[in-house]
């Protein structure tokens, strides 16, 4: 996120044993039950076949799952490629493959996850080799964010392929597999998305950067590995609602009044966040009374791809560091005094020449992690632009009573299922930002005065492709002024062609502006109709529809079940994994 004036995007627990069983497994067949015969094709792919064939542009009759094993090897990749966003260059790069001679589209899809992993490992040392070239460390900074990414999104892809081969492999394909295949290659979009923003950063203050050749040649370079995992997103998107045209219901649970856990948390780490004397794997104390006096020195302690839960207690006092947990640290659980005792701080920020998403004070990657009682901050301050508190790509995430404190970018979830409770966020233009598919229950979300001839914008949701299932949901949560704010605030604005927030059931303080929410760059040009923006049974004086913006893709009233679609039941899919980490939550 820039500033007003000049804006660019500034761009359960896991088993390791399991993780890599899953690669060896051999796949197997699934069996989708038509209307008179067992069709030798496995549920995902005759369903994305079926969407395929119903929306080509003649006027077939619709087929049934049978007619689709019909088609011959051609049509059923083209069938297959229809649904995607770039069917050119799904047709072509799945065609050159030995194997894509099938009429299986089960095959093709796993194919089309192939040519993802071989396009991006055959890119993956260019950032670093483009770094090379170059001594500004601007640019380097951002060719490392990049090279970063990469690796992530090859990770995300890998772990996509391992989810079609579990078990014994005769398990059925159901809506949670669906969500995690969704979840991840979403997660593997933005991760090149974030590599764009990071390039288009440059332009901001050097305007030779924009068009430099080192930014020029990184991008051509990646035009393939982005239509390639938009294309197999898009196949697992429409699956979804192919499922949902079947009769087999994805997400069953649409009522708001009732109040239960997300199942993603089970009972023994519920006790455990809940628990007031733990006995945790590394203490740290700033003045020697801990195993450690840093965070980091604790974080250098966790196993690699951790199988158990690793507890890290951080005792009250200000840590004035740079915390970065990285994609192998998994189940991370680390707590504090309070939000307001327990303190990380630090203050890398744009101005002084790091890219945005490498700003943060703290940052997580690996999978289940989870925060309690800690209060994280960026004292870069407003005139030093994006500034980062906290950023989190972890899936399956919680942050429970802690708190998040910055001015611009304050908050980034970037992407993956993330869930938080009982928090604090501060800050002023997009200080809520990224395309995690999040959803915030019970926190106090606080604009604050920023520069002058600045606006507050509340939330800057980043969904580029519509296949995405991101989004930020804001839920039973109070927002009202951090001290004396006289700056026009809003509820957010769309960054993305897609981007996707709904404020329900909050309480909205007079600070909000009463058209409620504003354009990326000018109030005068609306956002592309695409967007997916509502609000549902707000109460306080900035709740207040009747002079709210109208947008094409703007719900000032949303229906029961339009808001139902962002409940932790059914935005976070159902989130088995909330009841393992003990966070109290609302479900619907």
């Amino acid at each position: 996120m820039d500033t007003v004036k000049s804006i660019n995007k500034g761009y359960g627990k896991v088993d390791e044993a399991e993780d890599l069983a899953l690669k060896r497994k051999t796949r197997k067949r699934l069996f989708l039950i038509g209307v008179s015969v067992v069709v030798l094709v496995s549920i995902l792919i005759s369903s994305v076949v079926a969407v395929a064939v119903h929306s080509r542009k003649n006027n077939s009759p619709n087929p049934t799952p049978s007619s689709v094993n019909e088609l011959t090897p051609a049509a059923s990749l083209r069938t297959v490629c229809s649904v995607t966003r770039y069917p050119a260059s799904c047709i072509s790069s799945i065609s050159k493959l030995p194997s894509s001679n099938t009429t299986d589209p089960e095959v093709l899809f796993r194919l089309s996850l192939q040519v993802v992993v071989d396009e991006l490992n055959s890119i993956a040392d260019l950032p670093k080799k483009l770094a090379e070239e170059t001594d500004d460390e601007r640019i380097k900074s951002a060719l490392g964010v990049c090279g970063d990414l990469f690796d992530e999104a090859i990770d995300r892809v890998n772990e996509t392929v391992s989810a079609m081969e579990v078990g014994d492999g005769k398990k059925i394909l159901n809506s949670k597999t669906i969500d995690d295949l969704q979840t991840w290659l979403s997660a593997a979009v933005t991760d090149h998305d974030t590599c764009i923003d990071a390039l288009d950063e440059l332009s901001q203050n050097k305007t030779e950067y924009a068009n430099s050749t080192i930014s020029l040649k990184l991008k051509s370079a990646m035009v393939n590995s982005t239509e390639f995992t938009s294309n197999s997103l898009a196949i697992v998107a429409k699956i979804l609602s192919t499922l949902s045209d079947f009769g087999i219901s994805i997400h069953r649970r649409r009522l708001l009044n009732s109040n239960s856990f997300p199942n993603w948390v089970n009972p023994g780490v519920r006790r455990l966040l809940q628990a007031k004397n733990l006995t945790p794997n590394v203490t740290v104390a700033a003045y020697g009374s801990g195993d450690v006096r840093t965070v980091n020195e604790a974080v250098e302690r966790i196993p690699k791809n951790g199988t158990t839960m690793f507890v890290i207690y951080v005792k009250a006092g200000t840590y004035v560091e740079n915390v970065l947990l990285d994609k192998s640290k998994w189940n991370v659980f680390i707590y504090g005094d309070g939000k307001d005792k327990t303190i990380i701080s630090g203050s890398k920020n744009y101005v002084d020449g790091t890219s945005t998403f490498k700003t943060a004070t703290f940052a997580t990657q690996g999978k289940g992690f989870m925060m309690k009682d800690i209060g994280i901050i960026n004292t870069a301050g407003p005139e030093k632009h994006q500034a980062v508190a906290f950023r989190s790509g972890s899936d399956l995430s919680v942050y429970y009573q802690c708190s998040f404190d910055g001015f611009q970018d304050t908050l980034y979830p970037h992407s993956n299922r993330q869930f938080y409770r009982n928090c604090d966020v501060t800050g002023t233009v997009d200080f809520i930002f990224g395309a995690a598919t999040v959803v915030f229950q019970g926190c106090n979300i606080r604009p604050r005065q920023p520069l002058p001839n600045q606006f507050n914008t509340i939330t800057a949701e980043g969904k580029k492709d519509k296949h995405q299932n991101s989004g930020t949901s804001i839920q039973r949560c109070t927002i009202s002024a951090n001290g004396n704010v006289t700056a026009p605030t809003y509820l957010g604005r769309p960054w993305k062609e897609f981007s996707t927030t709904v404020i329900m059931q909050s309480v909205i303080g007079s600070i909000v502006n009463p058209v409620g929410w504003i354009a990326w760059n000018s109030t005068l040009d609306p956002p592309p109709s695409t967007i997916l923006y509502g609000e549902y049974k707000n109460s306080g004086p900035g709740s207040d529809v009747t002079q709210r913006v109208e947008w094409a893709g703007y719900k000032p009233i949303m229906s029961d079940d339009e808001a139902g679609r962002f409940t932790v039941a059914t935005f976070l899919r159902g989130a088995d994994w909330l009841p393992v980490m003990g966070v109290p939550y609302q479900q619907t």
